[in-house]
């Protein structure tokens, strides 16, 4: 059974840093790509990061280009999402996600696939 584990939210003041961690059991992770999503109060969960398949590069949205990078450590089948400079309007439950095979657009895609297993989220809030 897949199993993905999001940790390393909390409180952090704006400007601050954090490093999410996603860690998977039940698959290797060699063989899986893993997307980065977020969902603030009252809005619908959004793509941060992923690989788009089309032409091989690491997607990110605009909001957070240049703040958030997204790595991964195959050895511990894990991936962490670093994430700098952190705004108010950053605050949001982040989660990490497997995309299902089928090509798609729209709400929980990202690179051209719908992401269908997820982990129960990491809260993050950014507050003075």
């Amino acid at each position: 059974q897949v199993q993905l584990v999001e940790s390393g939210g909390g409180l952090v003041q704006p400007g601050g840093s954090l490093r999410l961690s996603c860690a998977a059991s039940g698959i290797t992770l060699d063989y899986y790509q893993i997307g980065w999503f977020r969902q603030a109060p009252g809005k619908e969960r959004e793509a941060v990061s992923c690989f788009n398949a089309d032409d091989g590069t690491t997607y990110y949205t605009d909001s957070v280009k240049g703040r958030f990078t997204a790595t991964r450590d195959n050895a511990k089948n894990t991936v962490y999402l670093q994430i700098n400079s952190l705004k108010p309007e950053d605050t949001a439950i982040y989660y990490c996600g497997i995309p299902g095979e089928v090509r798609a657009a729209g709400p929980d895609t990202c690179g051209g696939f719908h992401y269908d297993t997820w982990g129960q989220g990491t809260q993050v809030t950014v507050s003075s």
